[in-house]
């Protein structure tokens, strides 16, 4: 037989195997894609196609994509929606679909640094429900292309990063200069009495009046601080400390575009992009009232450039670089008297009672106001010492992660920093967490992590043989956010899978037997009465709580009018008189009370936050740009220090209450429940 023939048959052979192979894979994507997101394919040629794998989510670029199908015939739309791993795509005529689906499916697609193969689909009609719009913070401005390409090189060379002195840190996230005056990591404020020798430099003056020619300032800044981030680093959400600037704030980005997202304490988030060479204008309530930080990511969602294409879902991938910011900022000599008094530390301050605690949530909005405030502001503040006391997995959580065969997919939902994503390595493991600095501690470990709310979960259905949720939903401070915490968790296993919970136990001493919380109470106590000290001075030396003041004598009558109808604080190491309250975290690098075994910060979108440690002189996610909470006070201590003392919100489950909340879901069983020091535990099984 001729040889040509014969080399033409192997290849006729070889493309039906490959066909084959194809289209095998082209029919389990269109499988996943109705199981998982509820998309019907259909085998008969219509002008649409959904394209698997060709989406934001794994990384595809709306440029790159639209490159691809353009090709086969004029494009109509293309849609991707956010985070997910497909994309449609419309054409004018159904032959451009024709074509599209004959020659691209099975393709190998390179965008940026990913590589994707692409598996395609007819489907009736490409449908996606698009998000409501959250229009800017009031007092939000940005005003793009604010300074020339010569006047941003300019800047840029004007911060001279090879000196070093006191104003200038190379912090764990990002480098940092001040001019003007110092930013204080140690105490979140700036040191009004002890200017910085050199003042702006002569190359900010210029822009500088401009902004007040152009009315966007009233007074020239005296301070600046200028962060440089790399790619992949970010600042968590906060809020510049009131009582250390004037209202109006200006951020100038160079060098790289990013993505700042504003933050409402009811939940609402917008998404802000800031070009390059662009000026942010903070005034009023998005200065003093919204948090503002970017999350620590390699590629940012931005809109397309080309918005004739699939209009109404215009976004694409954008690649960070490194990205320069110019913040300036007016010092404040008098104490704040914004329109905020909740978020003010200056009104906080001077008011001769403590603040009112807050009350149980009577409706969703209440809750996440809750959660917001006493649960995700919270824990991205106290981040990096947190961090420093959750070192050690607990035993019965191994014994969990190393029954589960080798293989199986894991995800840790409120995974903290981490420490239980590298206890079984043979486990495919990836945890999420509402904390952006936690995610970040997280990242910096080598684990797989992402920001993530534990309501919303953006994990496939049925794609997770087994799920951990350990210390987060005791934060949650209502049944149904509770009851949907589980939920989630149970739509995330595959059928047989398994979930592990753990939360705060209300009987912190079970079967007469004190759990370590109390221990550590008892343990101090007897080494204080061992000293010669008066007897009036025998209790344990904890610092109080914010909501009492140490200089205001009061009977127990009238502190309990106080406080009635709303959450009490806990003391620290002692038995809990309610299931709602407010646990103490100070934050002062000595060795703490009340660090119960948590590492859940998990609240509805509303989702976490500024970082502060005050026994470091560097942030983990402080800023000159942030502030302590609102419930962030400054307590007290004997000796006439005072350490910054943060409130979470906790609700402690009673013994079968944990039980009884799992069995309102359905599709799962509860296979068995245990106490472990202070903690009801319970494993649940899909079925």
């Amino acid at each position: 037989m001729d040889c040509d023939v014969v080399n033409n048959m192997n290849a006729a052979t070889r493309r039906t195997k490959e066909d084959k192979k194809v289209l095998k894979k082209q029919q389990k994507a269109s499988h996943t894609l109705l199981k998982h997101e509820g998309i019907s394919t259909t085998p008969q040629p219509t002008k649409s196609l959904v394209v698997a794998n060709g989406g934001l989510g794994n990384g595809v670029s709306r440029e790159d994509l639209f490159a691809a199908v353009k090709q086969f015939g004029d494009v109509e739309s293309l849609l991707m929606p956010p985070q997910k791993p497909y994309a449609f795509v419309t054409y004018r005529f159904e032959d451009g679909a024709r074509k599209a689906h004959a020659q691209l499916n099975g393709q190998k697609l390179q965008s940026g640094e990913n590589s994707v193969t692409f598996y395609l689909s007819y489907v009736d009609s490409a449908k996606h429900r698009e998000e409501a719009l959250v229009g800017f913070p009031e007092g939000l401005t940005l005003v793009e292309d604010f300074v020339s390409l010569e006047e941003e090189a300019l800047l840029l060379a004007a911060v001279d990063w090879s000196t070093s002195n006191e104003a200038q840190k190379a912090l764990k996230h990002r480098r940092v200069k001040h001019y003007g005056f110092e930013f204080r990591y140690d105490n979140n404020n700036v040191d009004k009495d002890k200017p910085l020798p050199a003042g702006l430099p002569d190359e900010c003056l210029r822009v500088l009046q401009r902004c007040l020619q152009d009315g966007l300032i009233n007074v020239l800044p005296d301070q600046l601080t200028v962060n440089q981030y790399e790619s992949g680093q970010g600042i968590p959400p906060h809020v510049d400390t009131h009582s250390a600037f004037e209202d109006t704030i200006l951020s100038l980005s160079l060098g790289a575009k990013a993505v700042m997202e504003f933050r409402h304490p009811d939940g609402r988030a917008v998404p802000v992009v800031l070009p390059e060479r662009s000026l942010l204008v903070m005034k009023g309530e998005s200065r003093y009232l919204w948090t503002h930080g970017i999350t620590p990511r390699k590629f940012d969602l931005v809109p397309a450039c080309e918005p004739d294409v699939g209009s109404n879902s215009g976004l694409t991938l954008s690649k960070r670089g490194t990205r320069t910011s110019f913040t300036f900022r007016k010092i404040r000599y008098e104490p704040c008297c914004c329109a905020f008094p909740s978020a003010c530390d200056s009104q906080e301050g001077t008011s001769p009672y403590p603040s009112p605690s807050p009350s149980l949530p009577r409706c969703h909005a209440d809750a996440t106001l809750l959660e917001e405030e006493y649960v995700h502001r919270v824990y991205d503040a106290i981040a990096s010492h947190f961090s420093r006391t959750r070192h050690t997995p607990w035993p019965q959580v191994c014994h969990f992660l190393s029954s589960l065969p080798p293989g199986s997919v894991l995800v840790d939902v409120g995974c903290g920093n981490g420490k239980y994503l590298g206890v079984n390595p043979q486990l495919i493991t990836v945890g999420c967490d509402r904390s952006s600095a936690l995610v970040q501690i997280c990242a910096e470990r080598g684990f797989q992590v992402f920001v993530s709310d534990a309501l919303s979960v953006p994990l496939r259905t049925a794609s997770c043989d087994a799920c951990i949720s350990i210390a987060v939903i005791h934060h949650f401070s209502t049944l149904k956010r509770r009851l949907a915490a589980v939920r989630e968790l149970v739509r995330l296993l595959k059928p047989g899978g398994q979930a592990l919970i753990y939360v705060w136990a209300y009987e912190q001493e079970y079967n007469k037997q004190k759990s370590k919380y109390l221990k550590d109470h008892d343990k101090q106590h007897n080494e204080e009465k061992s000293k010669d000290t008066p007897e009036e001075s025998q209790e344990s030396h904890e610092e109080p709580s914010v909501f009492i003041t140490s200089h205001v004598e009061r009977d127990v009558k009238d502190a309990s009018k106080m406080t009635e109808g709303r959450l009490s604080v806990h003391t620290n190491r002692t038995a809990f008189n309610s299931q709602d309250l407010l646990v103490p975290w100070h934050l002062k690098g000595r060795k703490t009370h009340g660090e119960e075994e948590s590492s859940g910060r998990f609240s509805s979108r509303g989702e976490p936050s500024p970082d502060l440690d005050s026994s470091m002189s560097s942030d983990t996610t402080n800023s000159p740009d942030s502030k302590c909470s609102p419930s962030d006070n400054l307590s007290q201590i004997p000796g006439g220090s005072s350490v910054p003392v943060f409130h979470r919100y906790y609700h402690v489950f009673q013994q079968g209450e944990l039980e009884q909340l799992c069995t309102q879901a359905t599709g799962i069983k509860v296979q068995h429940s245990y106490y472990d020091q202070g903690n009801w535990c319970v494993v649940l099984q899909k079925e």
